[in-house]
């Protein structure tokens, strides 16, 4: 029989994704496996996959083509995320509740807040009262590519997507709706170059990073990787749909003799734990 917090947990799933409603929820799906068409899923990852050098998450969502995945746009949902990435939020944070690993959770690129919400219902579940959850966003969008200092980037155009900019009073406005909204949140507001250098952040659980971009991705592992618990995990939500962030993930990895299992957790979504 499924705990209270098991059914807690699930509901919050479903109504961060909107699922519950979802047949009512008109979906913009230019991006999400759209997406994938323009960025190029690469099909190096899809035979790795295949070939079990990627090793699988076990999800107890069934595999699907839009919500579960993430592959949509949601009008009105808090997340686009989806359920297997929420399932690996989930996952990770109570391996390390479980484990003892010090330090507190930060999401980077937070979009309508979803992702971060969720991390605070896992501690909210799990009545974990010594942890904070960092939310870090612009909220003002993505910035504009500096293909001159980062030419990875140089072709993208996410700053140009009025829908990625949601204010950080509409963030706070999502996470109180839940509940959720107490002195267990931060916030983080201004360019990840700017606030992540300084934040004042002593240990992480786990870090998830939804940035986009190869400078974005880049200033994510470069200032909080080393603030990472022994035991403790890296999410990146672009790992499988965006070369530039996937390219900053190897090189951050190769410059710093980081050789832990990648590990998908869906077509895009990707982690792994740092070695005790």
């Amino acid at each position: 029989m499924d705990t209270c917090e098991e059914l807690y947990l699930d509901l919050m799933k479903k109504c961060l994704t909107n699922w519950i409603y979802r047949d009512a929820e008109a979906q913009i799906r230019t991006p999400g496996r759209g997406l994938r068409r323009l960025i190029g899923l690469p099909g190096r990852l899809a035979r790795r996959l295949k070939s079990g050098q990627l090793r699988s998450n076990p999800s107890s969502v069934p595999r699907g083509e839009g919500r579960e995945d993430g592959a949509d746009w949601p009008a009105y949902a808090h997340t686009m995320v989806g359920l297997h990435r929420l399932n690996n939020i989930q996952f990770c944070v109570e391996s390390v509740l479980n484990d003892n690993v010090p330090g507190d959770l930060i999401e980077t690129g937070v979009w309508r807040g979803g992702a971060a919400i969720f991390m605070r219902a896992v501690l909210k579940a799990h009545r974990v009262t010594d942890r904070r959850v960092w939310a870090a966003d612009s909220f003002e969008g993505l910035p504009a590519p500096n293909a001159k200092r980062y030419p990875q980037d140089a072709s993208a155009a996410f700053n140009t997507y009025a829908r990625l900019a949601v204010s950080l009073e509409e963030v706070r406005a999502n996470f109180d709706r839940y509940g959720l909204l107490d002195d267990q949140v931060r916030f983080l507001k201004g360019w990840f170059r700017d606030t992540l250098p300084t934040a004042p952040i002593n240990r992480l659980a786990v870090i998830r990073l939804d940035g986009d971009m190869y400078e974005s991705t880049m200033d994510g592992l470069v200032n909080l990787y080393p603030k990472l618990s022994p035991g403790g995990y890296l999410i990146v939500d672009d790992y499988g749909a965006i070369e530039a962030c996937r390219q900053a993930v190897h090189d951050f990895r190769q410059a710093n003799g980081i050789n832990e299992e990648i590990v998908p957790v869906d077509w895009t979504g990707a982690y792994w734990r740092r070695a005790r």
